[in-house]
């Protein structure tokens, strides 16, 4: 079977209630909404959450802690992921989202050390941990900070 061979089963497709045409579609007058009340009116209905009115479920719960509004987030790379670039490269945050390692710098960006490194690379970011800069260092590379 291919992709344009695909055909939904029998009975899946069924043809939209057309309401509100007349007392023999069964569907006529109220058009299904039943009589009065808030639901039967046209825009009616209650916003999501809303319990009638009851203390709803997101003010009930206790609330912890806080957003700090002046953190920083960094954007992580780990050493490994470096493999791709040639030997002796300056990669700095431009070329890592030109190549597509990564997909936004947002505040910056922090090298991390996982994986391996075997080439000597100059690498320019915001940040490093201490693993990574010994990682970059002990191949013949240099760790710079923006």
């Amino acid at each position: 079977m291919k992709l344009h061979e695909l055909r939904a089963p029998e009975g899946a497709k069924t043809e939209p209630k057309r309401k509100g045409r007349g007392i023999g579609s069964g569907l006529g007058k109220t058009a299904g909404r039943g009589h009065k009340g808030q639901k039967a009116r046209s825009g009616g209905g209650v916003r999501p959450g809303f319990e009638g009115g009851q203390m709803p479920l997101s003010r009930r719960i206790p609330k912890r802690g806080f957003t700090n509004i002046f953190s920083k987030e960094f954007t992580i790379v780990n050493v490994g992921e470096l493999e791709i670039f040639e030997p002796g490269t300056v990669i700095t945050p431009e070329l890592l989202k030109e190549k597509g390692v990564i997909k936004k710098i947002n505040d910056g960006v922090k090298i991390l050390g996982d994986g391996e490194l075997t080439k000597n690379l100059t690498v320019k970011a915001h940040r490093f941990s201490k693993s990574a800069r010994e990682k970059i260092e002990a191949v013949g590379g240099k760790a710079e900070v923006i």
